[in-house]
């Protein structure tokens, strides 16, 4: 699978752009602040209906315009399907494939699965939970559409149960039947999810961990665990012991919601004693076993986005990185970069072909 054709429509700092792609290597080569990185985020679009970097669809709208658009072509089965994006201020988004609307955009995640690797993502290792459990759900979401129609299912009781508690709180009346009906629903749903999950962990932090002892060449030890609450409780038996807390706080201690990913190097958290070496090290892992996992449920290769990796990386992980792509590991790549000449010289000595598309100021010359 690969994306053929990439057209945007007042898209960021686009006013119109249409491209055609390798199915190989593609260099988007610029300034900072050209728009390179704004072109893997209409790729990023058109594979899981949302911006990488910002949630918020209308702040994607090039200023002084009203929408944009997002076209492409891409290459399935060796069959063409025509994917397009449309934003308009104030309006819900559309999403078509081969000119047909979705009910719900979840049916179109997983179809074209993509993994981008970004400076951005050092989040999922300093920030909270949230960054890790946005990061499980979006590998499995990717190869398990039913398990995004669980968590939203999931979130929405949430809210629900959420809701009554503060209810209960500004009124004083406690309705214990309503509440269990509420809990009834979150352990259903919790416990699918968690079991979703758990699974998942099994394989992924085998794959993740090759991946680590092959960019760093096993030069330390490093742990991923996976902690939820449900691993030592039955998820009815938390709920059921945590109520009183849970009305105090006015919202749910217990679930899945508090589920978190365990990073450590030699036994202590990577976010306080890693280097920024070991860090990088360990989300480029991440995302490389994140994109192993994807090949290996789907049956076909992801297409792969490289935000500004040569400025960010030191030799060893950039050459490591250009191993795998030489040796075939990745199937279509896209690699921002602001330096021209490196780039072409690193491929150059790879004896890897490239096409290269020079960004200025939200124009292309390919």
């Amino acid at each position: 699978m690969y994306l053929q054709q990439l057209s945007v429509i007042n898209f960021k700092n686009y006013a119109e752009a249409g491209l055609t792609f390798s199915d190989g290597v593609n260099v988007f080569a610029g300034n900072n602040g050209a728009g390179k990185t704004n072109l893997l985020d209409a790729i990023h679009y058109l594979s899981l209906c949302k911006s990488y970097f910002n949630p918020i669809d209308g702040q994607q709208i090039k200023q002084g315009a009203d929408f944009f658009i997002i076209t492409g072509n891409f290459n399935k089965n060796e069959n063409t399907e025509h994917v397009a994006c449309s934003v308009k201020r104030n309006q819900k988004k559309q999403f078509k494939r081969n000119k047909k609307d979705y009910q719900r955009l979840a049916d179109h995640i997983g179809l074209f699965p993509l993994v981008m690797v970004s400076p951005y993502d050092i989040s999922i290792i300093i920030e909270g939970s949230d960054e890790r459990r946005k990061f499980i759900d979006n590998v499995i979401s990717q190869t398990d559409n039913q398990y995004l129609d669980e968590l939203m299912i999931y979130n929405k009781v949430l809210a629900n149960r959420n809701a009554l508690l503060k209810q209960i709180a500004d009124t004083g009346r406690y309705d214990p039947g309503l509440l269990e009906v509420l809990d009834e629903q979150l352990t259903v749903s919790g416990n699918r999810i968690f079991e979703k999950r758990k699974l998942f962990m099994e394989s992924f932090t085998e794959i993740f961990n090759k991946h680590y002892e092959f960019l760093s060449d096993n030069a330390e030890q490093v742990e991923m665990a996976y902690e939820s609450q449900l691993l030592q409780e039955d998820f009815t038996t938390l709920l059921k012991r945590n109520i009183e807390k849970d009305r105090v706080l006015e919202r749910t201690n217990s679930g899945i919601h508090k589920d978190d990913l365990v990073f450590t190097i030699h036994g202590m958290p990577m976010k306080k004693f890693g280097s920024q070496g070991q860090q990088k090290s360990f989300l480029i892992a991440l995302k490389l076993a994140q994109y192993s996992f994807l090949n290996q449920q789907n049956g076909f290769k992801p297409i792969l986005l490289l935000d500004d990796i040569f400025d960010k990386l030191d030799d060893l992980r950039v050459t490591k990185l250009m191993q795998m792509i030489s040796n075939h590991d990745f199937g279509q790549v896209f690699i921002t970069d602001t330096n021209e000449t490196r780039v072409n010289g690193i491929f150059n000595n790879l004896g890897i072909a490239i096409k290269l598309f020079k960004v200025k100021g939200g124009e292309l010359d390919a």
